[in-house]
């Protein structure tokens, strides 16, 4: 069985087989996790797996970036190994020829659970190739490709595989350059695919103002079974898509994250929304930060948090035009509801009021502090708020090793465990929290 010193004697076989320079980063988080086993006081402290972190984003790590002669590496070191269980690869300078070899290990390694390569330097080529590995590979979980201009080919690439692949739970294609053809496929394929439970599509490249794409999407959450989480943001999605949505998501009893932050959406689609969560559907977590609720948007949804809704456990209304009066009712509804534990509202027009409403709440720690992205202080007997920087999907981007705020598959114990995206409370107990 492999373990810690036998990736690392594969590594070093690998470097001199390669004739390549130990590639300094890779040697350096082998050597931390082996200082790590070596430290374990008893046989129940040592690691049956590791997350392999490698992210390009960290300079007190690393000031080199993995490039396609460190993926050769990795490859060599990673085809039959059984210890590491997951890669984070985000932020270097892995090009197409790079995802090719890690194509090519997604097919040969049986024990790969998670690959997150979110902000390289490939495209259509090797997005081909890691899509085509998934033909094959039946371990494979969570892959992460956000933000590598795979465009229309490497989407339809991608549609493909979800038509094959029956294992990979989470899919992250958001800020890709998707076009509307590859969206359709995707939304097409989806009709049947009961293995997918996350898709991120974010900022698709456009050129229609029908909302085509939307329509396909909110008939496919009609059928689905399987889908827990759909990321669509930036899809210019207006209150004609909003009220497909609804229509659609009144018929889906799975759907527990919904995000259409960045997009168009008043007060009349929000009307149509808030009809669904008056009906307490699978939603857990709604996300339509940056759109244009404005008051009364905001007081549609006070109204179905605050008498019906018992399932919502975190709103993201950020940056909506709301003002005080619609605020102060989204504040008052939390007086009658018990669910919601998360809250986002910075952006919007506060007053007196507003401040004391919430600064209510949470003295009285009906919302915490970490949960919501507001505090509060108080300047000559008044009562302000101040921005805190607790955001919903936190560590996505970048991920501390150190401090307060350390992510679970960092800590000891949890390190194939993934927890880079949002808040914990959406995800039932032992089932590992997504993108």
């Amino acid at each position: 069985m492999s373990d810690i010193h036998s990736t690392v004697i594969v590594f070093e076989a690998a470097c001199v087989e390669l004739s390549l320079p130990q590639t300094e980063y890779i040697a350096k988080m082998l050597e931390k996790e082996k200082e790590n086993n070596v430290l374990a006081r008893d046989e129940d402290e040592f690691q049956d797996s590791m997350h392999l972190y490698l992210a390009g984003n960290h300079p007190q790590l690393t000031s080199a970036h993995i490039n396609d002669d460190d993926c050769r590496i990795l490859y060599k070191t990673l085809e039959a190994n059984k210890f590491v269980k997951s890669i984070d690869l985000r932020y270097n300078d892995i090009t197409d020829a790079g995802a090719k070899v890690l194509g090519q290990l997604i097919t040969e390694n049986k024990f790969l659970e998670e690959i997150n390569i979110m902000c390289n330097d490939f495209g259509a080529e090797g997005a081909v190739a890691l899509a085509q590995a998934l033909h094959k590979n039946r371990t494979l979980k969570v892959l992460r490709l956000n933000g590598n201009k795979i465009g229309n080919k490497g989407g339809m690439a991608f549609a493909q595989a979800l038509q094959i692949n029956t294992t990979l739970k989470s899919l992250d294609i958001g800020d890709t350059d998707l076009t509307i053809e590859c969206l359709i496929a995707l939304a097409t394929v989806l009709r049947e695919n009961r293995t997918l439970e996350i898709l991120n599509i974010n900022r698709p490249l456009l050129w229609t103002v029908q909302e085509e794409p939307t329509e396909h999407f909110t008939r496919m959450l009609k059928v689905n079974k399987g889908l827990k989480e759909l990321h669509m943001q930036k899809f210019v999605t207006r209150d004609f898509g909003a009220c497909r949505f609804a229509e659609n998501l009144m018929h889906n009893f799975t759907l527990t994250y919904l995000n259409l932050g960045c997009n168009r959406i008043t007060r009349d689609g929000v009307l149509e929304l808030s009809k669904v969560l008056k009906l307490n559907t699978a939603l857990k977590v709604l996300d339509l930060g940056y759109n244009r609720l404005e008051d009364d948007g905001a007081m549609h949804i006070a109204e179905a948090i605050g008498t019906y809704n018992t399932n919502l456990e975190c709103l993201n209304i950020v940056y909506n035009n709301i003002g005080p009066k619609g605020l102060c009712a989204v504040a008052n509804a939390l007086n009658f509801n018990a669910t919601l534990q998360c809250l986002y509202i910075w952006g919007n027009h506060f007053d007196d009021d507003v401040n004391t409403a919430f600064s209510t709440h949470l003295h009285a720690e009906r919302i915490k502090e970490k949960d919501c992205d507001f505090g509060t202080y108080v300047v000559d007997g008044k009562v302000y708020l101040h921005q805190t920087p607790y955001i919903i999907r936190r560590h996505y981007y970048s991920a501390p090793i150190f401090g307060d705020d350390v992510p679970e598959w960092q800590i000891r114990g949890e390190q194939h465990r993934r927890a880079d995206h949002i808040v914990p409370i959406v995800h039932h107990e032992n089932e590992p929290p997504i993108l």
